[in-house]
């Protein structure tokens, strides 16, 4: 079964992604560490995070973001992101249900590109904002 493709001709302002969601588990956290190479003890250690002044671990701000892009590239397909920069508005925890929220604002063409840009959000199943930004993907044309 091919991956499904996203058309220019087949995108309006206002349509959404679908949803990706994720419940944020300690494990995620020990993972990307080790992926990403950012050890800082905020992420993994629950003695050094309380020291801290931390209710607990928190999650990489990057790992959200790719998270997130993730869900982008799932919806415009693989190699498609041309620009995605967010702002890191809250920290995730562990346990907590996080949701992707792409959202068409816009399309245009530029010389043979055909684009579509993209409100991009991840937020906690209470609506809290954690990763808010934008992204702008080329799609293909039917024509």
């Amino acid at each position: 079964m091919g991956e499904q493709v996203l058309y220019f001709e087949d995108v309006a302002d206002g349509d959404e992604a679908p949803v990706r969601s994720l419940v944020l588990s300690r494990t995620d956290l020990v993972v990307y560490a080790g992926a990403s190479g950012d050890y800082n003890p905020m992420h993994h250690d629950e003695v050094k995070a309380k020291a801290a002044g931390q209710p607990s671990v928190f999650g990489h701000g990057m790992f959200s973001m790719g998270f997130l892009g993730s869900a982008i590239t799932d919806f415009v397909g693989e190699g498609n992101v041309r620009r995605f920069q967010v702002r890191f508005a809250r920290q995730t925890w562990p346990d907590e249900d996080l949701r992707t929220r792409i959202v068409v604002t816009g399309k245009r063409v530029e010389g043979d590109d055909h684009l579509v840009d993209l409100d991009v959000r991840l937020h906690n199943v209470e609506g809290e904002e954690k990763v808010v930004g934008e992204a702008t993907a080329v799609v293909p044309s039917r024509t």
